[in-house]
């Protein structure tokens, strides 16, 4: 019975979406009927990538607030829905606009990196934004005698400190689903799995990244793992991502590093929920339009290739 109410809503969905124009995004972390029902499934920088070049005139953001916000920066011309209006972000609740300015009084000559993982007001004093997936390359992109700022995720910046070797100003902010695997855990995984490959996302803290054999974005475990030789790999993120893992490689097996390792707000979007947000095309995410054209410009600086930091 419950199987034939799925595919009944799943069929209204489809309908709808048709009816009203609109495409499906969601993030690797939804839970798995949701990754199967979306047309786009990704992390943070696909998922802006996606958005910034969508056709349909309705976006069903599959995510959290600070996606959709992202979204709706990104395609300020079309309708941008979260099925859930109280999917937020803890980490992004962490850091304010007023914190970012207060930084910035403290280091004048300091360039703003601001992980995607924000609100749009810290966007909006910030000069640059960024993603997991590309933090390096963006820090790379700044000048060497320019000072960084890095907000709100201490555990990414530090990250891409070690990696660029460039001295970071932190914000004292983090995930605390990624908080809360430890060095423990990937001991315990080792000697389950002996020889398998250990991977984590940057969020997770110093002496995991370090313990592990990766630090990856979650895009970048997806191409790890199609990319691997090894028949089980431990996966130390948001334990969503195993569906689609499963789902790209069913001859391989994967291990989530903390079966504990959910993110509640992630799980908060269903497919009651997307359809009763496509029959009333709510609820709607907006950016007032003075803070939506400052936190574009360091989204759109994040997509693009040039220097950052540099007056024109």
């Amino acid at each position: 019975m419950k199987e034939l109410l799925v595919t009944d809503i799943v069929e209204q969905i489809q309908q709808l979406k048709k009816n009203r124009n609109a495409v499906i995004l969601a993030h690797n972390y939804q839970l798995a009927e949701v990754q199967d029902i979306a047309d786009f499934t990704g992390d943070s920088l696909e998922l802006a990538r996606k958005a910034a070049n969508l056709k349909e005139d309705v976006v069903v953001f599959c995510g959290v607030h600070f996606m959709a916000e992202t979204a709706a920066m990104l395609s300020p011309q079309k309708i941008v829905l979260l099925p859930d209006a109280h999917a937020g972000c803890p980490m992004a609740d962490m850091a304010t606009g007023d914190d970012v300015r207060a930084l910035k009084q403290k280091h004048p000559n300091a360039v703003v990196v601001c992980y995607v993982n924000s609100t749009a007001d810290v966007k909006a004093v910030s000069d640059v934004c960024c993603t997991s997936a590309n933090a390096v390359d963006i820090v790379n992109r700044i000048p060497e005698n320019k000072d960084i700022i890095f907000v709100p995720d201490k555990y990414l910046g530090g990250h891409v400190s070690r990696m660029t070797g460039r001295d970071i100003i932190l914000f004292d902010g983090y995930c605390p689903t990624h908080a809360k695997q430890l060095v423990s855990h990937i001991e315990a995984a080792r000697n389950l799995y002996p020889g398998a490959p250990v991977i984590v996302h940057p969020e997770s803290r110093k002496d995991v990244c370090l313990a592990a054999d990766a630090a990856l974005s979650t895009g970048q475990m997806c191409a790890y793992a199609k990319n691997s030789d090894a028949q089980t790999i431990i996966v130390g993120t948001e334990v969503g991502l195993l569906h689609r893992l499963r789902k790209e490689n069913p001859e391989k097996t994967f291990v989530p590093l903390l079966e504990q390792a959910i993110c509640m707000n992630m799980k908060k979007i269903t497919l009651e929920k997307i359809l009763w947000s496509l029959e009333e095309l709510e609820p709607r995410i907006t950016v007032p339009d003075d803070i939506a054209s400052q936190a574009n410009a360091a989204v759109l600086a994040m997509l693009g290739d040039g220097p950052i930091g540099v007056n024109p």
